[in-house]
C-alpha cells in the first residue's frame, strides 16, 4: 500500500511539472513592455518615471501632428557597482501619446557579445525572435546608411528589432506602437516636405531680420556718437 502511495505520488508531481512547465512555456508574451515602460502611455507618465519634466522633452515637428523626443540615460551617476547594459533610451510621442521606445547599449558593457547572444536574453522576456530577409532587414537612416535588423518579436499590436549599426559593432533595440506607427512616419514625412518647402522663405525673413537688427545696432551708436563728437 505504502509502495503504491509512493509511485501515485510521484507520477502526480511528475504530471504537476510537465504540465507546469507547458504552462510556462505557453504564457503570453508582452510586447507593449520594455522593463517598466509600455508602449501607449503619455508623456507625463513616462516623463514621471524617469524622474523628468515633460518640458524636457524635445519638439521634433509641431505640424501636422505633434512630435517629440525625450531622452533618458539609465547609467547610474558616480561610483556605483551596478552595471547598465543600456547607454541611452529615447522616447518618441506621437500628439502626446508613446509610440516608439529607442534602446541604444553601451558599447563597453556588451563587448564581446554577439548577435545571438542579444537573440538570447531579450528572447526570454518577448519568445520566440524571427529572422528577416532581404529587403525586410535594413533600416535607412537619416544620411543613406543602413543599420541591420538581425531579428525581430512582433504581434498584431507592437514590433521590436533588434538591430546593428553600420558602424562598428554597435546594437539598439527598437520596439513601437504599430497602430501609430504609421501615422507618426507620415507626419514626420510631412513636416519635413513643408520645411523644405517653406526654407527659402524662413530664410529670407532670417535675413531680413538679421539686417534690421544690424542697422538698429548701427544706428544706436550713432546717436550715442553724434552727442559726444567733437570736430
Amino acid at each position: 500500500m505504502t509502495k503504491f502511495v509512493g509511485t501515485v505520488s510521484r507520477s502526480a508531481l511528475t504530471l504537476f511539472l510537465v504540465f507546469g512547465a507547458v504552462s510556462a512555456a505557453t504564457l503570453p508574451i508582452d510586447l507593449s513592455n520594455y522593463r517598466n515602460f509600455q508602449l501607449g502611455t503619455d508623456l507625463p507618465t513616462i516623463a514621471k518615471q524617469v524622474c523628468a519634466n515633460p518640458s524636457q522633452a524635445k519638439l521634433i515637428h509641431r505640424r501636422p501632428a505633434l512630435i517629440q523626443e525625450l531622452e533618458w540615460w539609465p547609467q547610474p551617476l558616480g561610483p556605483s557597482s551596478a552595471v547598465e547594459s543600456a547607454q541611452k533610451v529615447v522616447f518618441s510621442f506621437y500628439d502626446g501619446e508613446l509610440f516608439q521606445i529607442a534602446i541604444s547599449y553601451d558599447p563597453y558593457e556588451t563587448e564581446g557579445l554577439t548577435a545571438d547572444d542579444f537573440i538570447e536574453d531579450i528572447s526570454v522576456p518577448y519568445g520566440f525572435a524571427e529572422k528577416p530577409t532581404a529587403p525586410a532587414n535594413t533600416v535607412q537612416k537619416r544620411y543613406g546608411d543602413q543599420d541591420e535588423i538581425v531579428a525581430r518579436w512582433q504581434d498584431p499590436q507592437y514590433c521590436s528589432n533588434l538591430i546593428r549599426s553600420s558602424y562598428g559593432s554597435g546594437f539598439s533595440l527598437v520596439g513601437v506602437l504599430k497602430r501609430l506607427q504609421a501615422p507618426a512616419q507620415a507626419a514626420i514625412t510631412e513636416a519635413k516636405r513643408l520645411d523644405d518647402q517653406e526654407a527659402p522663405q524662413r530664410d529670407a525673413a532670417r535675413m531680413a531680420d538679421k539686417k534690421e537688427t544690424e542697422r538698429a545696432k548701427l544706428e544706436k551708436a550713432r546717436l550715442t556718437n553724434k552727442a559726444k563728437f567733437r570736430p
